[in-house]
């Protein structure tokens, strides 16, 4: 039996994706419309570091998504049934591919996208995409109307919402008032996501949370699987009500969970709102916090929840790409990492937490656990080995970024330590 005709008959989406990718030979990743992880071929040691993300993050990044959108792929692939080539964004970590929409009824329901790092398709393959690809929207059709079946018909309402699937607010409203759901007139949305299936239960907690609490009657709660989505009510006439909800919640289930087992989420938090037609924006926010958390590990505590705290941490990664394909180092950065590296000192360290304490001696001190006269012997010390100057803002800034990534991307920190083996 021919390999397309296998994958015709073939009612399982993981199936088919990996059927797919024996056929072609190439990595294979299938995306909702939203750009949401739906099924990957098993091939995972020959994607590119935007799939890679991908895959553990369960969603597309938003800066790939910014760019595919600003360059009117998306835009082709809505009105077009026939593959497109998009070319390789080497600085994004994004290889050449292929991507063909998955459509239902003429409606999209999601993406399938071929990796071509080793070879590019010849146009045989490009067809069998094209006569595959009506099937793979029935597939993923299928997928979300059982999921469906399960649904509250209120949360599905709140799912078409967050996912933009409302013509109009009048039939938003409509839907909302056929199963009595009480719309929000100002609110936020956070997610709680997981890295591994291992921590499920802690999803289980957390749904069971919500429900039983004081929280309830505020917060409805959509579970995927590897997240719990949270539209969070606050009061129309108090500023700010949704989102001390959201902080609420979180001081809530770090206390029932234990610190060491919270530390297990990743947590954002968007913007508050008053617009219905803003909650996919929060949603999406929330989901960057969460993007970002998962690029740089942070410590506890390290790195904001909420979106709009996000600050310089929303850049590392388009940073990281640019500097790492332009292969770029701080001379200053490589001598205190030689010092640290040779002499067992912390002077990187101590750096970071100076600047992020906009040089003030005693808080920096206290957060370092050290003597204000071991931080001032410290900061000497950086001053003789480096051209560092601490008057000048634009180099505080830059110092500052690169180190975030320094001290938090393992990979990054290593390409500065191979670097001196050089010097």
């Amino acid at each position: 039996m021919e390999a397309i005709d296998i994958i015709l008959q073939t009612e399982d989406i993981h199936k088919a994706t990996e059927l797919i990718s024996s056929k072609l030979g190439n990595p294979v990743i299938i995306e909702n419309k939203n750009f949401e992880l739906i099924s990957y071929s098993s091939s995972s040691n020959k994607f590119d570091q935007t799939q890679l993300k991908t895959i553990l993050t369960k969603k597309c990044p938003v800066f790939i998504i910014d760019r595919l959108k600003k360059e009117g792929i998306v835009h082709q692939l809505e009105k077009h049934t026939d593959p497109i080539r998009v070319q390789a964004m080497e600085e994004l970590g994004f290889h050449q591919r292929v991507v063909i929409a998955a459509k239902y009824l003429g409606n999209t329901m999601g993406y399938i996208w071929v990796q071509e790092s080793n070879r590019l398709l010849e146009n045989e393959e490009l067809g069998f995409l094209e006569e595959i690809s009506a099937h793979l929207g029935n597939l993923i059709n299928d997928m979300y109307a059982k999921v469906n079946i399960k649904k509250d018909r209120k949360e599905e309402v709140l799912w078409h919402l967050l996912q933009h699937e409302y013509g109009s607010e009048s039939q938003l409203r409509h839907d909302a008032s056929l199963v009595k759901l009480t719309l929000p007139e100002r609110f936020t949305v956070a997610v709680y996501s997981i890295a591994s299936s291992d921590y499920k239960p802690m999803l289980d907690q957390l749904e069971k949370l919500v429900q039983e609490s004081s929280f309830n009657t505020k917060v409805y709660s959509l579970r995927t699987e590897y997240q719990v989505i949270l539209v969070l009510y606050g009061k129309a006439d108090t500023p700010s009500s949704s989102l001390e909800l959201a902080r609420d919640l979180v001081e809530k289930v770090k206390e029932q969970t234990g610190e060491e087992e919270f530390y297990n989420f990743l947590i954002g938090i968007g913007k508050e709102y008053t617009t219905l037609y803003q909650m996919r924006k929060s949603f999406l926010e929330a989901s960057e916090v969460i993007e970002t958390a998962n690029f740089i590990s942070p410590r506890p505590e390290s790195m904001p929840r909420e979106f709009a705290h996000l600050g310089i941490y929303r850049y590392l990664p388009t940073l990281y790409e640019k500097n790492t394909s332009k292969d770029y180092y701080s001379d200053d950065l490589l001598v205190l990492i030689k010092n640290d590296v040779k002499k067992q000192t912390d002077l990187l360290k101590t750096l970071e937490v100076y600047l992020a304490n906009d040089g003030k001696g005693k808080q920096t001190a206290n957060e370092l656990f050290i003597h204000p006269n071991t931080l001032n012997y410290r900061i000497k010390k950086i001053q003789e080995l480096t051209a560092i100057d601490f008057n000048d803002f634009n180099m505080k800034v830059y110092l500052y970024t690169e180190l975030l990534l320094l001290n938090n991307v393992e990979a990054y920190y290593q390409r500065y330590k191979d670097a001196l083996k050089g010097i």
